[in-house]
């Protein structure tokens, strides 16, 4: 009978394009694994349709090792993180490890016991982390309200009138040209010039 071959595999994932890998990769590379084994996906953390996940859990083979940084990583929603688990680790029967959570490894403890701790701490961090991504959302509304009320304008700034725009609009409102041709002597769309119109004439 032939020995199985148990591969190591590394996730990766940050939030958006700005956000850093390093810290993450670093955690990796300490551990040895091969580059062609550590998947990255700068994606947010709320759902699963990921490419390089995606990817990497067809590669996943029956006890083949994964390793997240923190659970977090996997993913931000309660429900998903916990469907994925039990996807990774009873149907295709894959261990994971979480470096910053050394509970959450299915290496230690397969008895029931072990078994039983490790679900209950699963859950207790899937739910941590999909209360953090809720309480980041809200925080960043009630920032954006704070800001509006302020004052703070949103958005990329309104670009300046062309410079034939006031006689433009001048030869309009006289019924000079109609306004299809007025939009089209300030380069704009029908919409744009009309509501720039009732703006300069509505005052700031």
């Amino acid at each position: 009978m032939e020995p199985i071959t148990v591969l190591t595999y590394g996730y990766i994932r940050v939030s958006s394009r700005d956000q850093n890998e390093d810290r993450q990769l670093l955690a990796m590379q300490e551990l040895s694994i091969a580059e062609k084994n550590i998947f990255m996906d700068k994606l947010s953390g709320k759902d699963f349709q990921r490419p390089q996940y995606q990817k990497m859990v067809k590669k996943l083979k029956q006890n083949d090792l994964l390793y997240i940084k923190s659970i977090d990583r996997l993913g931000r929603n309660y429900e998903e993180i916990l469907e994925q688990w039990r996807i990774l680790t009873r149907e295709k029967q894959v261990d994971i490890a979480v470096l910053d959570m050394p509970l959450l490894d299915t290496r230690r403890g397969k008895d029931l016991m072990g078994t039983f701790l490790s679900d209950i701490v699963l859950q207790v961090l899937s739910f941590v982390a999909e209360n953090e991504r809720i309480n980041i959302r809200q925080r960043q509304a009630e920032g954006i309200a704070a800001a509006k009320a302020r004052g703070v304008q949103f958005g990329r700034p309104p670009l300046p009138l062309p410079e034939n725009f006031h006689q433009i609009h001048l030869d309009w409102r006289s019924r000079k040209i109609t306004l299809k041709e007025a939009a089209s002597a300030c380069g704009m769309p029908v919409g744009t010039f009309y509501a720039k119109a009732v703006r300069l004439e509505n005052g700031p």
